[in-house]
């Protein structure tokens, strides 16, 4: 049964595209949740304005993306956590401290998912991995200190 994706649906494709699936699957999952339309022949008119549509956004999330890379374009982070006198962290600095760290600073909520790198388990500087798009991705000094 062809149909047309109203959203984005894992595993099967995105909003605006005709896919092919199982009968059962589109009536008792996709159609009666609002994912999917019965592809009919006046459908791909509206499926061709709904990725002009996906595109569009695709370029502004880009394009925002990019903007957030120049804006912190050489910050380093500060994060202060309890440390023993050889430097050795009580606890770790994670990914969770380094979005809590960017949304205090610098004023940018970043999903801890879309932060990757090394745990800090001891005083010093590290780097992580800021993924804005998939097309944008970005290195971010942090630098961890004792806490006084």
């Amino acid at each position: 049964m062809k149909i047309l994706l109203r959203a984005d649906v894992d595993g099967l494709g995105r909003t605006g595209d005709i896919v092919d699936v199982a009968r059962g699957h589109a009536r008792n999952f996709l159609l009666p949740r609002g994912l999917a339309v019965v592809a009919s022949s006046g459908v791909t008119a509206q499926a061709e304005a709904m990725q002009k549509k996906r595109a569009l956004k695709a370029v502004e999330d880009k394009a925002d993306a990019e903007e957030i890379v120049s804006r912190l374009d050489g910050i380093i982070i500060q994060i202060s956590a309890n440390a023993s006198e050889t430097g050795k962290l009580f606890g770790s600095v994670g990914v969770i401290e380094i979005a809590q760290a960017l949304q205090d600073q610098v004023g940018l909520e970043i999903d801890r998912k879309d932060i990757s790198g090394e745990t800090a388990k001891e005083i010093g500087t590290y780097q992580f991995t800021l993924h804005l798009h998939p097309e944008v991705e970005m290195q971010v000094t942090v630098d961890v200190q004792n806490e006084v």
